[in-house]
């Protein structure tokens, strides 16, 4: 089914075309991991940062090649569904997606992800990349994950290595992930583990 807000550029890859209406509006969460940036379009959440730069913002303005607006009702949900994440209250974003910012074989995978891989669990670069039907090899799926615009939210940190956690681009990297999969349940906890503190 051909999308109708899709067009192909240079590359042949599928890009999100913008309306003469389509904005960018930014809101913060603070969490225990730090105050995140979420960038929301009028489709849904674009991007998520795990640091408010005014470099993180330009970036994504740029990428997304939208204006930028003040319009904090449109990020209430995304920001409320992050603070019940981290307080344990929330298993599942149910949070509109814009997939703008990836290309088609990244929005393969990461759809899959986000749809299949649940709180609590997780799936190996390779059975991410077997379930996507991209044919990918586990090494593109990690490249994918690394450039996750929209992570915890489509959950990359679920994604492991099959000998170990492997790699995490997001916050302070790996530990970022093992404190995300205590948190989940999907590891269990340390002794010293606590949910009010960063890793």
């Amino acid at each position: 089914m051909t999308d109708p807000h899709a067009t192909l550029d240079v590359a042949g890859s599928r890009k999100e075309r913008s309306t003469m209406t389509d904005t960018l509006a930014f809101g913060t969460v603070d969490t225990v991991l730090g105050r995140l940036l979420v960038a929301e379009t009028e489709t849904g959440v674009a991007a998520l940062h795990f640091r408010d730069t005014p470099a993180a913002r330009a970036r994504t303005a740029k990428a997304a090649g939208l204006p930028v607006v003040d319009a904090p009702g449109r990020l209430s949900p995304a920001l409320s569904a992050l603070r019940d994440y981290f307080a344990g209250d929330l298993k599942h974003f149910e949070v509109p997606i814009d997939w703008r910012l990836t290309s088609d074989v990244q929005r393969q995978v990461l759809s899959t992800l986000y749809e299949s891989v649940p709180y609590g669990q997780v799936v190996t670069y390779g059975e991410l990349g077997d379930r996507s039907g991209t044919g990918v090899h586990a090494q593109v799926i990690g490249q994918v994950m690394g450039s996750n615009p929209i992570p915890l939210i489509v959950p990359c940190h679920r994604v492991v290595a099959s000998n170990g956690l492997g790699g995490y681009s997001g916050g302070s990297g790996v530990e970022v992930k093992r404190w995300l999969l205590t948190m989940e349940g999907a590891l269990p906890a340390t002794l010293d583990w606590d949910i009010t503190r960063a890793p």
